[in-house]
């Protein structure tokens, strides 16, 4: 049941926006508080009237309707979640760069709760490179989507673009507002992204980690009610809203950051990729190339995770990584005892789908107990999973 939250449903001009009136059918249903947001072109396809006898709220269409309030401001107050369905190409190119000149655009900029959106449009525009970059955009801004689905569409043709049919839409809804607070009053403490360990003033040693899983892990656990502090590598993501980033460059500044704020976290979850070597001394001066070979002398850096185990308080459960090539599990044991953990996360990074950089991971989580592997999904989808076996470990 949804009883206490508010979903602010968007409906654009799409021909999917009559499919909208039985999102909010079930959404009632299940005793959610849903207020509506038209655009004037979705106005062409469902009245407004419709929505209000569904919703039992008055219809939000103009920014200007009500002048006791500021429209956008209050729903975006309001809304626990905003869903956009359909999410036509016109709004996704709205959002991603920023344009806000209706209700809905307005209302997606001012909110700060999580975002779901259900694309639906012709196969063709949804293929095209600016819709695809345009959805690349919000995800890495931690926008979230559904569908869309292959099938019949309204142009006659059969192929990708539908929009996911309402009970799928409202099951996501749900899967994303009954586990908000589950990790309410917890301070989940989670690290991302390479370090950078500095040769000279313009060249460093580093490795292939985008820090996109451990960023789907803090914009996860923000979501279910969690106290969040990310500290993060140099990445070129957009940082998580509703939390608290720490950037760092080099494995010495994350190891000072870390072990000084997993004093107060219930849950560190270590998923960024520190160097394990550095230059015993960087050049103040770029090393110009001589035509012969150059000497790199290095030292070995601390080893996070593993002071993170010996540091680990009473009711403290630790989440180390492990990205390997060959023997998955039996490295990810040894890695669990070594580093004394709790849980180890471990891929091969040989897999299709599990390499860096990408959107996807297929995961195993090693525990003392047992190994579940996970079958190939999104980092998002594999960020979730992380913290329900997580909340598992935390519970007595």
């Amino acid at each position: 049941m949804l009883e206490g939250k508010c979903v602010v449903l968007g409906v654009t001009g799409g021909i999917a926006a009559y499919k909208a009136c039985e999102i909010v059918s079930r959404l009632k249903k299940l005793h959610a508080n849903v207020r509506v947001v038209l655009t004037e072109h979705a106005c062409r396809f469902v009245q407004p009237l419709t929505f209000e006898t569904l919703s039992g709220n008055q219809v939000a269409v103009s920014a200007f309707e009500h002048s006791f309030e500021i429209e956008h401001i209050s729903l975006a107050k309001a809304a626990d979640l905003l869903l956009i369905a359909p999410a036509t190409a016109n709004i996704i190119g709205k959002m991603a760069h920023g344009i806000a000149d209706d209700l809905l655009s307005t209302t997606a900029m001012a909110v700060v709760c999580p975002i779901l959106i259900a694309p639906a449009m012709n196969c063709a525009m949804y293929r095209s490179a600016a819709l695809q970059e345009n959805l690349e955009t919000l995800k890495g801004r931690g926008v979230l989507t559904v569908g869309p689905e292959s099938g019949h569409l309204a142009c006659g043709d059969e192929d990708i673009g539908r929009m996911s049919e309402p009970e799928t839409i409202v099951a996501r809804v749900c899967e994303l507002l009954r586990g908000q607070d589950d990790l309410a009053g917890k301070h989940v403490l989670v690290t991302a992204g390479p370090t950078r360990e500095m040769v000279d003033p313009v060249r460093f040693l580093s490795n292939r980690s985008s820090g996109k899983m451990g960023y789907a892990i803090a914009e996860a656990a923000a979501r279910r009610g969690a106290r969040v502090t990310l500290v993060s590598g140099p990445v070129a993501l957009e940082r998580p809203r509703g939390v608290e980033t720490v950037p760092v460059t080099s494995t010495l500044d994350l190891y000072r950051e870390v072990t000084e704020r997993a004093k107060s976290a219930d849950l560190v979850i270590q998923a960024a990729a520190p160097a394990d070597f550095r230059p015993l001394e960087a050049a103040r001066h770029k090393i110009k190339k001589t035509g012969e070979g150059m000497t790199l002398q290095l030292t070995p850096n601390p080893d996070v995770a593993a002071q993170l185990g010996r540091d680990k308080h009473e009711g403290q459960v630790l989440v180390a990584f492990a990205a390997e090539t060959d023997d998955l599990i039996a490295n990810a044991r040894k890695k669990l005892d070594k580093k004394n953990a709790d849980m180890v996360v471990a891929n091969d990074v040989t897999q299709p789908g599990a390499g860096f950089a990408g959107d996807t991971n297929r995961v195993t989580l090693v525990t003392r107990s047992d190994a579940r592997e996970l079958p190939l999904m999104s980092k998002r989808d594999v960020a979730d999973a992380i913290l329900d076996r997580a909340l598992e470990l935390m519970r007595p």
